[in-house]
């Protein structure tokens, strides 16, 4: 409710601002136009430009953005928007002469200077109002300081001086054991420890991890436990080598702090990363369906129980959901060991296990998963609670690889192979966490054409 209540604001003063322009640019080329005429495409106008505005990451942050910074990603969004435009109502209704094509730029021009004017105007307004609600203590984001030395004062007070910091600290986290009292006059709510809990209870926005020079060495465990969705993560610039490739600097009105772990993926990004996973996964769920057939029965005659395996597994933000693969071991395969690394060899393994695997035939129920939401073509591999929290306790950052979701290949399955041993799950995390960080359409093109050759050549295991 929150977050909609930031870009609640944003997304009403555009609409209203693009429907005004559509008005405005007629009324610049053609004053008799009347306006019940222009309503239906106004609307149908103004609805293109809200979904430009969102693939371009505009409602994405809009808390105390940059008021220039805005005016640039205006401009950016609404010339990639005026093109598109163009070339859709434009290009195939005019001759191709000099005459026309004038005429065009000039139409175009205004066009363009109409949305950007409208847009940057009703922007510039809504961010406005947001700093004097903010100068007046309204509409601040919670915030929690994890520290409780002299390096936690300081960051107190610089906000308190930096009032368009927007963050209200509601308390301070301890990193040792049985601090309690007071700093800066508010109160130490607990250890580092139960920072899920106190987030969720005083509904917080931002974490500022303000350590003692003797303490760093916590900084990996304690990011570890803040990793969540929609919660910022700041820390001070002294910490920038330490957490190398996870940050991004952000200058606060005055007030230098890094943010970790941001998310590296453009909204347009994500749409079409979700767009490629649907169509592709209805496309071949669609043309495969014989091989479904055939590798279903080929299953069931070679070893007996279900051709088709369940099993709960963790996906995005630690949800579990119940995945879908082609049987490849025996039924009751762990009744005896309980849940244990594949093997060389595996004894486990049907007749036709291996074969399965290696041409990754297994991962094809998978592509319904991936139509559901709730995995996606490329992402690191989901795992079964019982190994998820033995390896968040053992293995730093792991859980950074449940901010994406699954995937039925990734560059971990391209790069390294099946699990057999701890080890193996430490280097695997690397390759996820160089996904997470470097995530983006072209690296999930690469991931995907390494599988076709993986599974054409018969490398798989």
């Amino acid at each position: 409710m929150d977050r909609f209540r930031d870009i609640a604001p944003f997304i009403i003063v555009d609409a209203m601002m693009l429907t005004l322009s559509w008005y405005g640019f007629y009324w610049v080329r053609e004053p008799a136009a009347t306006p019940p005429e222009l309503f239906v495409p106004a609307v149908v106008v103004a609805l293109f430009w809200l979904v430009m505005v969102a693939l371009s990451g505009m409602y994405h942050k809009t808390y105390l953005v940059s008021r220039f910074d805005e005016l640039l990603r205006i401009g950016k969004t609404v010339t990639i928007g005026t093109l598109v435009l163009f070339f859709l109502l434009f290009i195939d209704s005019m001759g191709w002469n000099e005459r026309n094509l004038d005429q065009a730029k000039e139409v175009t021009f205004i066009y363009w200077a109409m949305v950007y004017g409208c847009l940057a105007l009703g922007r510039m307004g809504v961010l406005t109002w947001q700093i004097h609600q903010i100068k007046r203590g309204h509409g601040l984001h919670k915030a929690l300081i994890v520290g409780t030395g002299p390096t936690s004062h300081h960051i107190k007070e610089d906000l308190d001086r930096h009032k368009l910091s927007g963050m209200q600290v509601v308390g301070f986290l301890s990193v040792h054991d049985g601090e309690q009292g007071q700093v800066e006059g508010l109160p130490i709510l607990g250890h580092v420890r139960a920072i899920r809990p106190l987030i969720r209870e005083h509904d917080i926005r931002d974490v500022i991890i303000a350590l003692e020079p003797e303490s760093r060495d916590d900084l990996v465990r304690i990011l570890d436990l803040i990793d969540l969705p929609d919660v910022s993560v700041k820390i001070l610039p002294d910490f920038h080598q330490m957490i190398s490739g996870l940050n991004r600097t952000n200058q606060i009105y005055g007030l230098p702090l890094i943010e970790v772990m941001p998310d590296p993926m453009p909204t347009w990004e994500r749409f079409m990363k979700r767009a490629m996973d649907v169509v592709i996964s209805a496309v071949v769920l669609v043309l495969a369906s014989p091989v479904f057939v055939l590798v279903a029965v080929a299953v069931r005659l070679s070893s007996s129980g279900p051709a088709l395996f369940r099993q709960a597994r963790v996906g995005l933000h630690g949800r579990e959901f119940t995945i879908f693969k082609f049987r490849t071991m025996y039924e009751d395969a762990e009744k005896r060991t309980g849940p244990v690394f594949a093997q060389k060899n595996d004894p486990r393994l049907t007749p036709i296990g291996g074969l399965m695997r290696k041409l990754r035939l297994d991962e094809l129920p998978q592509f319904w998963n991936v139509l559901r939401g709730d995995m996606s073509l490329v992402g690191p591999r989901p795992e079964r609670a019982y190994f998820v929290e033995q390896f968040k306790e053992k293995i730093p950052l792991y859980t950074r690889r449940l901010r994406v979701k699954p995937g039925i290949t990734g560059w971990a399955q391209v790069k390294w192979k099946y699990d057999e041993s701890f080890e193996d799950v430490v280097e695997k995390t690397k390759y996820d966490l160089f996904y997470v960080e470097n995530i983006s359409l072209r690296m999930d093109l690469k991931i995907l054409f390494n599988t076709i050759i993986t599974v054409v050549t018969g490398k798989g295991q």
